[in-house]
């Protein structure tokens, strides 16, 4: 039976574990916290299994918890010695990394919330000491440059509070199929319904209009090595909003084509981010625009392509294959979809000129040219996709050939 001040320890320990869970974005209250020491009482300390999956029955109650969890357990409780460390009260401190380990999900995250843990416990010990620290970068380069992987919880936060303001209702477009309505065309079936209803005497006239609908969105995604930083801040924005729709397909493409949809409907962006890179298997290489093209129409064209899509194609259009393999690929793709709109990250440059051979083969072939490059850039996609901002002279492909 532990002593007094030792179940205290273990219970401090406790405690500052659900803190830092709760700071790296996992919701833990004081109940859990409660329910946890209890349970590490009742069940014991005797192997690190049992410890794991006591606290996991506690503090996990989503599937994209668990990616936080694992990660945070790992780091608190990395050194051996299990119950001397939480008797001792060490402070838990995360190895470092190999310079070839890969970043795990939410690894950043976690060890950003032990930091401030332990900065706040130092501030309740010295309060003399006070710790002002400020984000230096804007939204905008913190995208483009830094990894998911490694955001810390308050820029994944201040990077969805950004994105959420661009809001993407996407235009909406008249079908065939008619709907009731306040006015509009007299509906004489409804109106004879309705009038029988009444007896025959009374004559309630009903009406309807054109049904309307978004179109569905299409996303082809270039992922070869210069294309990379642009690629990952423009899913995290495709990630945000198949949050809130179903009709959203992804595919990324460099050597090959890869379709990522399931991948990011998954909830947690650090997740979702990280299966699209373990699924894909040439990212941050070449590129071979026409062959992804021809996968596309050839096997996913006719399942995707229905209802008058939005397509994106989102690449710098630096091509290896010959241009008429290209441009016919570009043509077919661009006949069946409702609009096609190429974001180039190069159109980032003052003086940039379409003079490469694979960007003039595909111009004719778009509906709009836009730059993807920066939150400013995608705030402009936003807009024109919303039917807001309409068809904009400066994004016409027009202007480049």
């Amino acid at each position: 039976m532990a002593s007094t001040a030792a179940r205290s320890r273990i219970t401090d320990n406790i405690v500052f574990f659900a803190r830092t869970l709760r700071k790296a974005g996992v919701p833990v209250g004081p109940a859990s916290v409660v329910d946890a020491v209890n349970a590490v009482e009742v069940s014991g300390i005797e192997s690190r299994d049992d410890l794991y999956w006591t606290l996991h029955a506690v503090f996990v109650r989503k599937h994209e918890h668990k990616v936080l969890f694992d990660e945070a357990f790992r780091i608190y409780w990395q050194s051996r010695g299990l119950i001397e460390k939480m008797l001792a009260i060490l402070s838990p401190v995360a190895p470092p990394r190999g310079a070839l380990e890969k970043p795990k999900a939410g690894q950043t995250r976690v060890s950003q919330a032990f930091q401030a843990a332990q900065e706040r416990v130092a501030e309740e010990t010295v309060p003399e000491i006070e710790v002002d620290a400020k984000f230096t970068v804007s939204g905008s380069e913190l995208l483009q440059k830094k990894d998911f992987a490694q955001m810390t919880a308050e820029e994944v936060e201040e990077a969805k509070r950004a994105l959420k303001s661009m809001a993407m209702p996407m235009d909406r477009i008249r079908l065939r199929r008619l709907k009731s309505a306040a006015r509009g065309r007299i509906d004489p079936r409804q109106t004879m319904r309705a009038s029988m209803r009444a007896g025959g005497e009374i004559i309630d006239m009903k009406y309807r209009k054109p049904a309307e609908k978004r179109p569905p969105l299409v996303v082809l995604c270039d992922i070869s090595g210069s294309m990379s930083q642009y690629s990952r801040l423009l899913l995290h924005f495709l990630h945000g909003v198949m949050a809130e729709r179903r009709d959203v397909h992804t595919f990324l493409f460099g050597t090959r084509l890869t379709n990522v949809t399931r991948q990011l409907r998954m909830k947690d962006p650090d997740e979702a981010l990280d299966a699209c890179s373990q699924g894909v298997e040439d990212w941050s290489g070449g590129t071979r625009i026409a062959s992804a093209l021809h996968d596309f129409n050839r096997h996913w064209s006719r399942r995707v392509l229905s209802g008058n899509p939005t397509v994106l194609l989102i690449t710098d259009g630096l091509e290896r294959d010959t241009d008429e393999d290209l441009e016919r690929e570009m043509d077919r793709l661009h006949r069946s979809c409702r609009r096609l709109i190429w974001l180039n990250p190069l159109l980032r440059f003052d003086g940039f000129e379409a003079k490469a051979r694979g960007i003039r083969a595909m111009l004719p072939h778009v509906d709009e040219f836009r730059a993807a490059h920066s939150l400013d850039a995608v705030a402009d996609l936003a807009e024109a996709l919303s039917g807001t901002g309409g068809k904009s002279s400066k994004a016409s492909p027009r202007n480049w050939l």
